[in-house]
């Protein structure tokens, strides 16, 4: 089986290379500075040399305007050495105007003169030499010939002080460059360390997470707070998942155990005749309500996953709202007055899925129907407008004691009843989940109404055909 390879750092991954790359780029700066040092200082040596060739030419011309070599001219061109810094590997030859010897340093005979310097006497022959030359002349006439030689090795000779002190140069760089990435990467890993530690933390299942968000660097701060944002989102995500769970075990195991203990009791002959029947009617109820709360929890997880297919069809709401308060009307007690449904004069055209619309209206009605006091009738009135975006409104208002001002928040969250339906009604509170779902999937919105009196109101808002 294959390793899996080793992880490093971001600390030892950044400064190692970030090392590597500076020090390989400062030594090839340093190569070329190099270089370029030895040039310079090549050319400032010859130029030196030239004035140097130049000073003995003027210094070996007499008073009369003739030839002549000092005698002091060898201590003059050590003062001179000594003075511009150069270096000893130096030949200093003057010859008069028929090219013969008349002095050098260090002495040199006239074969020896002659194998260093070319045919003409006026250029060394070795292509590892360079020289400046200056002539002796007065009044325009040349009188003789000044040749200095240098070898480019002494002429690019650079000290070793100066050396020393630009390697140290170059260390202290490189040593500065690293412990600047060291830093900051320091600076940026540890961070980095902090949400690593706390995405463990929450895959084990401990969501109480607190990393600091104090951080001066913007993308530092918003990652830290995003993530504690998230953990926290994750932190209420759980507690409803086991909120929903104990409801839904809870909602569910009620009408089971119902129906359980009827078609027991039935079986066990504990009941007979028009009581067994009474008790069979019973578990059958018992039984549609537990499919309708399946049924709820089945539509509810596909909406959210977002697999309920929903259409954008041109609608007229109009004739829509007659059929579905007929269908529903039909479906109901006595006890239920006809709805009134208020239209505009002019027909309003929505974009929106029939069934969808019919499946929102229905759980609307239904709940102010749940919601109503025994022995109390139900006023339902349904209101069609256009509101001022030019979007449909459907306001759905009854009659009944209305929702809370504590609990109004709470209505559209999934599995929340309030206690009012609690005590007659075994549902699982997704209606209303459910029905803003829908209505957002068709691109509209429902919400609740400000309270005017008694009741309550639900607006139901559909974007209108364009």
């Amino acid at each position: 089986m294959k390793q899996p390879r080793a992880r490093t750092s971001i600390l030892a991954y950044w400064t190692l290379r970030y090392l590597l790359i500076i020090s390989v780029g400062l030594l090839l700066t340093a190569l070329v500075t190099f270089w370029w040092i030895q040039q310079e200082a090549m050319n400032n040596r010859m130029q030196t040399t030239g004035l140097l060739a130049q000073e003995i030419a003027d210094r070996s011309v007499n008073a009369a305007g003739n030839l002549e070599i000092s005698p002091a001219l060898g201590a003059l061109i050590e003062d001179r050495k000594r003075f511009f810094k150069l270096t000893v590997e130096m030949c200093v030859i003057v010859t008069d105007n028929s090219g013969k010897l008349l002095f050098s340093q260090p002495e040199l005979s006239d074969a020896e003169m002659r194998f260093k310097l070319n045919d003409s006497l006026n250029a060394p022959r070795s292509p590892e030499f360079k020289a400046a030359s200056a002539l002796i002349q007065t009044g325009g006439k040349k009188l003789g010939n000044v040749l200095v030689l240098q070898s480019k090795r002494s002429l690019r000779h650079i000290p070793q002080e100066e050396i020393t002190f630009f390697a140290i140069l170059i260390g202290f760089l490189i040593l500065l460059s690293w412990l600047t990435i060291y830093l900051l990467a320091g600076k940026l890993a540890k961070p980095i360390q902090r949400v690593a530690a706390a995405a463990a933390q929450v895959s084990d299942g401990d969501y109480n997470i607190s990393l600091g968000t104090g951080a001066k660097e913007r993308e530092i701060h918003e990652l830290l707070l995003s993530f504690e944002e998230m953990t926290a989102k994750l932190r209420q995500f759980e507690q409803s998942r086991a909120v929903m769970l104990a409801g839904v075990s809870h909602e569910l195991k009620t009408p089971v155990t119902s129906i359980k203990g009827l078609v027991h009791a039935v079986r066990e002959g504990v009941v007979e005749g028009g009581e067994a029947e009474e008790f069979l009617d019973i578990a059958l109820l018992e039984a549609e309500r537990l499919q309708r709360m399946v049924a709820d929890l089945l539509d509810y997880n596909a909406l959210a996953a977002g697999i309920v297919p929903i259409s954008h069809d041109r609608l007229e709401l109009g004739p829509l709202l007659e059929e579905i308060l007929y269908q529903w009307r039909l479906t109901q007690e006595a006890a239920v007055e006809e709805p009134v449904l208020r239209l505009p004069k002019a027909p309003l055209a929505v974009r929106g899925d029939p069934l969808r619309i019919q499946q929102i209206v229905v759980n609307l009605l239904n709940n102010s129907l749940q919601a109503k006091p025994p022995g109390q009738s139900l006023h339902l009135t349904l209101t069609l407008t256009a509101d001022s975006r030019g979007d449909a409104e459907i306001c759905i208002t009854d009659n009944g004691p209305g929702i809370a001002p504590e609990i109004r928040n709470q209505v559209f969250e999934a599995f929340f009843r309030s206690g009012g339906k609690q005590s007659t009604l075994r549902g699982l509170g997704l209606g209303l989940t459910f029905s803003r779902l829908l209505a957002e999937a068709m691109g509209g919105s429902l919400t609740l109404g400000d309270p005017e009196g008694d009741g309550c109101t639900f607006i139901l808002t559909l974007s209108r055909w364009t």
